[in-house]
């Protein structure tokens, strides 16, 4: 396995580039964001996607914003400073209503700024300055955080798997380095395993509709050579039958977690905890504790998304050149322009007329979650319990 990994944020003090991810996997194209506007957009239409990443990128899109603004008249006050600061993370914050982490980020970089304007003798620069060192720090802990979720995640599948020395992992959705802002959560759990040579295969669903596991999960896997098979959401349960004794989790992202542990993550995520349940394999959910919402008591609390139709309706990539088609096989090539660039095009696949449901995310009780893995460590409940004990978790109490 190559030691390299994905970077998908680019950011130094002034500057921001994301990895457009709706170009992913068959075009790799890093776009400038510099206006308030701008990271709105590249979060709401899922240019950057993933809890974790999406509060990074909101913290320092605003972060650019204010070096670029930082000699405007308007925020030569620390008042003046403080509220233009709460004002665009409230903006920011609209892009996105389920990650917790959103939120969470904007809770903190606010209740900073704020303890710096009320400081005597404070001015604007002194504000923003505060702002851009707490927006900075987030981006530096979020790769830390999830490099202790892959090791913990890691050493709880390798004490509970009782199986053979062929470990394999099924995992939804994108939770690696294009989710956050390096090494991944459910994905630096696999990328650990694989780099202490314990994981033989690794499974990623293609997450229907938005195929977040066929472009982007996969994408990673076979970047970093870790051996993997991509599956449709469907076939995860005759996986499991085919394979009883071999398959030792299934991992998953989340982008709220509920205090009782009831978890909002990408949609199709419920049907696999059923799955798990019934073959018997630890369900495992990996997030940092910043996507755990102490203010709500259960999933029923949580908001969920819902997306246009037309994400279930059509499908977008490139244009498959009909004659490089070869059976059993997964390689094609491409149709492309004059100038080399790939001819991307979108396709209606279903019914013209058709009523359609697109919930972003689902809700997997607590009762299905073998654990819950953060950056403190691995989350249990207790003997008959049915619930998480994430208040006295994360507090340091004995649950």
């Amino acid at each position: 396995m190559t030691s390299a990994t994905l970077q998908a944020i680019r950011y130094q003090r002034g500057s921001l580039e994301i990895l457009d991810q709706l170009l992913l996997p068959h075009q790799t194209k890093y776009i400038p964001i510099n206006s308030l506007e701008l990271g709105h957009d590249a979060i709401k239409t899922m240019k950057v996607r993933g809890a974790p990443a999406i509060a990074i990128v909101a913290a320092l899109t605003l972060a650019v914003v204010l070096v670029q603004s930082s000699t405007s008249s308007s925020l030569s006050t620390a008042e003046q400073a403080k509220q233009f600061i709460e004002e665009s993370l409230g903006y920011l914050k609209t892009s996105r209503p389920t990650a917790v982490n959103l939120f969470d980020a904007a809770h903190k970089l606010a209740a900073g700024v704020r303890a710096k304007a009320k400081a005597d003798g404070a001015t604007g620069q002194d504000v923003v300055q505060k702002y851009l060192e707490l927006a900075e720090r987030m981006l530096e802990e979020d790769v830390k955080d999830n490099m202790n979720i892959g090791r913990f995640g890691a050493e709880f599948i390798l004490k509970v798997w009782k199986g053979s020395e062929d470990l394999r992992v099924i995992t939804h959705c994108n939770t690696g380095s294009l989710a956050t802002a390096g090494y991944g959560t459910a994905l630096g759990i696999i990328r650990s395993l694989a780099s202490q040579k314990h994981l033989t295969h690794a499974y990623c669903t293609e997450t229907r509709p938005y195929n977040q596991g066929s472009r982007l999960t996969a994408y990673e896997l076979v970047f970093e050579q870790i051996p993997s098979t991509l599956i449709t959401d469907s076939m995860a349960s005759a996986l499991l039958a085919q394979h009883p004794d071999k398959i030792a989790a299934i991992v998953v992202g989340a982008d709220r977690v509920a205090a009782n542990g009831d978890t909002a993550n990408k949609i199709g995520t419920y049907q696999l905890a059923i799955t798990a349940r019934y073959h018997n394999v630890p369900f495992i959910v990996a997030a940092p504790s910043t996507s755990v919402d102490l203010n709500i008591a259960s999933g029923k609390e949580i908001h969920i998304e819902v997306r246009p139709e037309v994400e279930v309706t059509t499908l977008r990539g490139p244009v498959v050149d009909l004659d490089s088609i070869k059976k059993d096989s997964s390689d094609v090539e491409f149709k492309k322009t004059g100038e080399g660039d790939v001819v991307a095009e979108t396709i209606a696949v279903a019914a013209r007329g058709i009523g359609v449901w697109n919930p972003s995310f689902d809700v997997t009780p607590a009762e299905l979650i073998s654990a819950i893995v953060t950056e403190k460590g691995v989350v249990l409940k207790d003997d008959g319990v049915q619930q998480f004990g994430m208040k006295a978790f994360l507090s340091g109490e004995s649950i």
